[in-house]
């Protein structure tokens, strides 16, 4: 059988997403690792977030890639709704442009086949700024595009009604790629820009995911006014972000405005033409959103199987310290009942003179079992409890973390490591943890080796060549592997 590339991205992003599906979710949910299904936030079309400054041109941006005036623009803010734009696979593509559908945040956010459920902690008033709009536009073919409201300067979550940089980070992480646009007239950041660029996307999202875009070039004067706003944007991106080269910074603008704007006499547009590859490369760069999908699926299998590897390493380091523990507490109790019977029996017998050797063994036996028994039923369980509160306490003690990135993960499964054992009480089945462990660290180990050799035959293939040999081995050798095991 000879499959494409297109066939051939969507064959390993089925498997990818059964990966997480049949082997991480279950350990995911077991141990309260997760509230909701890991493959929630990827089982949808690959996503590609479009935010910026306020009149950055996001909405003309959009437009041009789908072809016709869907999103509304202005030079004031025009809309502070969160748009899902996606295909309306009913129709066909090849007809003219257009809106079909029209849905409000309500059925976003409870429809089974969005990855938006998480969303819904935002409450009512983001329900009401957030939408979805069904196109027909060969552009979304293989993805779906989030239209975010303006960042501005003085807003605040008062002023909204709900926590932007939350609804943003919460978008960023289930996002494959991300446009942050600017434009010639706000080459600074303003301080929503600035916190959503320090804070929040770094902490939900990877650099690389991240697009920087100068959009509406054209309103500069001339190419030396773009070389000063180009300049003036380097040097303040290199400030927030922290990084000490410069983040490249794609170019471009409307060329629907430019002709509209021909008239103007105050503008040397002449160098745009200069340019059009700049335009070219970035919308060949959003198409690109299933093939950044599946690195970012791969990237999602990795770092969930790693962090649940870590997490279950922490639960069974905990199993073994209470081990030692109890058997200490046992050990002491047979010392403590045995003397404590050896006591009994001396005093009985210098205050009673009994002589019998072996009553006073009978009697011995007897003391100390009752003894070792008031301490199984009492001392033991108050020891128990009292180990419990101490390991919660110095719960990092549970795990090496020898290297960056140990304590990165270790960071991540913190909390929901402490949770089970207060909810647990710390006891749970070890067989069953050690079972889990081998699955996850087999998906690890194994799946992300072969995953990453897939990821590298696609990346050779070129669209128009077919392949005979379709992805996907791993998960049916592990499922049977583990139907096996469990045999």
């Amino acid at each position: 059988m000879q499959i494409y590339r297109e066939n051939y991205i969507n064959a390993l992003r089925s498997e990818l997403q059964e990966i997480v599906r049949d082997l991480l979710t279950p350990v995911a949910l077991r141990y309260g690792y997760s509230e909701t299904p890991l493959e929630i936030s990827i089982k949808w079309r690959p996503l590609v977030l479009v935010m910026g400054n306020y009149s950055s041109g996001k909405s003309a941006l959009i437009n041009d890639f789908l072809g016709a005036d869907i999103q509304t623009t202005g030079q004031a803010p025009t809309d502070d709704s969160f748009t899902v734009i996606t295909l309306d696979e009913k129709e066909a593509v090849d007809g003219p442009v257009r809106v079909t559908e029209e849905r409000d945040g309500k059925y976003l956010l409870n429809d089974p086949e969005f990855p938006f459920e998480s969303l819904k902690r935002h409450g009512q008033r983001f329900s009401a700024h957030f939408r979805l709009k069904r196109v027909v536009s060969p552009f979304l073919k293989t993805l779906a595009v989030i239209d975010t409201p303006g960042m501005l300067d003085s807003i605040t979550e008062r002023d909204r009604g709900y926590d932007y940089q939350e609804v943003i980070g919460d978008l960023a992480h289930i996002a494959d790629l991300i446009l942050v646009l600017f434009d010639p007239h706000k080459a600074g950041t303003v301080r929503e820009t600035h916190t959503s660029l320090r804070d929040t996307l770094p902490s939900r999202t990877f650099e690389d995911r991240i697009l920087f875009v100068l959009n509406r070039i054209d309103e500069c004067g001339s190419l030396n006014d773009l070389l000063r706003v180009y300049g003036t944007l380097c040097w303040n991106l290199s400030q927030i972000t922290g990084r000490k080269d410069i983040p490249m910074i794609h170019l471009t603008y409307s060329p629907r405005v430019v002709a509209a704007q021909q008239h103007r006499e105050d503008r040397e547009t002449g160098y745009l033409k200069y340019l059009e590859n700049q335009r070219e490369d970035l919308k060949n760069a959003v198409l690109e959103a299933p093939r950044y999908r599946l690195d970012n699926l791969a990237t999602f299998v990795e770092t969930h199987s790693e962090r649940l590897s870590h997490f279950l390493e922490a639960l069974l380091s905990y199993r073994r310290e209470s081990r030692k523990a109890a058997f200490k507490q046992v050990l002491a109790g047979l010392f403590l009942s045995a003397a404590g019977a050896a006591a009994g029996v001396s005093f009985v017998a210098a205050y009673t003179g009994l002589g019998d050797p072996y009553l006073m063994l009978l009697m011995g036996a007897g003391v100390a079992t009752a003894l070792m028994l008031v301490w199984l039923a009492a001392v033991m369980k108050l020891l128990r409890d009292r180990f419990h509160r101490k390991a919660l306490r110095n719960i990092d003690a549970l795990t090496s973390k020898e290297n960056q990135s140990r304590r990165d993960t270790w960071a991540a499964v913190r909390e929901p490591v402490l949770s089970y054992l207060k909810k647990t009480a710390g006891r749970f089945s070890t067989g069953n943890v050690k079972r889990d462990m081998e699955t996850v660290h087999a998906v690890y180990e194994r799946g992300s080796k072969e995953i990453r050799e897939a990821l590298n035959e696609l990346a050779a293939l070129r669209p128009d060549v077919p392949v005979t040999e379709p992805p996907g081995p791993f998960l049916a050798a592990l499922t049977a592997e583990k139907e096996k095991k469990q045999d």
